[in-house]
């Protein structure tokens, strides 16, 4: 890693820059950071450079178009995104979803949780220093995304959820080429665990490195991973289940050292039960029909609505305040990024500048997502 010395303090303490075009920090962000020597005294991020207001532009569109303006946020778990959204509209009109689109929902939210943690398994592991397991997670990404894109007509940002249901029903290769997924991947995730989890020197990267405790973890607002490597349960498909999830059998994993191994070791954990959930559904999608009959314009009644889901990141958000128009009066996103952020600086106080990059892959930071 290169560095640019921006200052000195009369202390003799150091203070970096890292950024705000720096490929550790996946996206246009910003840290100026104060050390000692090689110890971490602050980490200070700067955000923004990649602002878009979208909150402000969600409230000019229209109930079926904001949806989407949420794919472009964290563009890992857009499918998830736009679930939430469209189960706070789905609240504001009542609407009953099919169980048929339930089904769709699930798999589709449960393949972008895959394809979301084995790209972070990648950029994590190339971020200590291992460069093969980037490669080997692309090929398996690249199966999920041809799946999305025979369904869904796009890769990333799929633009499938919509208020009732979803937009098309699913392609006849749909079942086959999951089923084929599921066993084709099973395998690799032993093989990921071989390169990776057990290996000694990226354990040596991780273990006792940016400890959080279960107090300070939800002091800060953590979600997701982050959250549950502290030992607290924090999954909303369990908290509150939505569209089916309480009927399906799967763990919660959890662990206590709350430090970068343990959040490691709670995704790769969750892939595997991701494949459990989807075992449980591929089989059994009911027949029916994929999107409840709506009106072509949809208008929330007066009022405020909430809605939240488990994206990859964590607990997302999404508040609408209606005043019964066309268009929303508010609305605000809760990012798990932008919570899971916060504690970033807490983690690296005392903590070698060369360990920097091991804390935020454990994050799991999409910057989008915590701009907006």
């Amino acid at each position: 890693m290169q560095y640019e010395e921006i200052a000195t303090t009369e202390e003799g303490n150091l203070v970096i820059n890292v950024g705000p075009q720096h490929p550790a920090t996946h996206g246009v962000m910003h840290l100026v950071i104060t050390m000692n020597g090689e110890t971490i005294l602050n980490v200070e991020p700067h955000l923004g450079y990649i602002h878009r207001s979208i909150e402000k532009m969600c409230e000019s569109l229209s109930y079926r178009q904001f949806i989407y303006s949420t794919s472009r946020m964290d563009y890992l778990s857009s499918h998830i995104n736009n679930h939430g959204c469209a189960l706070a509209v789905e609240k504001g009109l009542q609407i009953e979803v099919p169980e048929r689109a339930k089904v769709i929902r699930i798999l589709m939210d449960e393949l972008t949780r895959i394809a979301s943690h084995v790209l972070w398994w990648g950029a994590m592991a190339m971020d200590v220093g291992a460069l093969t397991p980037f490669f080997h997670a692309f090929r398996e990404r690249e199966l999920i995304n041809d799946i999305m894109e025979e369904t869904c007509g796009a890769r990333l940002t799929m633009n499938y959820m919509v208020p009732g249901g979803v937009m098309t029903d699913l392609h006849p290769n749909f079942v086959k080429k999951v089923k084929e997924f599921v066993a084709f991947f099973r395998t690799k995730i032993d093989e990921y665990d071989t390169l990776v989890t057990y290996n000694v020197i990226f354990q040596e990267r991780m273990k006792n490195v940016g400890v959080i405790s279960a107090a300070d973890a939800v002091s800060f607002g953590c979600t997701g991973p982050v959250l549950r490597a502290c030992g607290v349960k924090s999954d909303i498909r369990k908290l509150a289940p939505y569209d089916g999830y309480e009927k399906l059998n799967f763990e919660e994993p959890l662990e206590t050292a709350g430090d970068s191994y343990a959040r490691y070791l709670v995704r790769m954990r969750e892939l595997r039960e991701s494949l459990s959930i989807i075992d449980q559904l591929i089989d059994n999608i009911p027949e029916g029909d994929f999107q409840a009959k709506t009106k072509a314009v949809l208008k929330l009644p007066k009022g405020e609505f909430y809605s939240r889901v488990e994206t990859a990141r964590g607990e997302f958000g999404v508040y609408i305040i209606s005043e019964g128009g066309l268009t929303p009066y508010r609305i605000h996103f809760r990012s798990p990024g932008f919570a899971n952020l916060s504690c970033l600086n807490h983690i690296a106080k005392g903590q070698k500048i060369g360990d920097l990059v091991a804390m935020m892959g454990t994050l799991d930071l999409v910057i989008p997502d915590i701009d907006r």
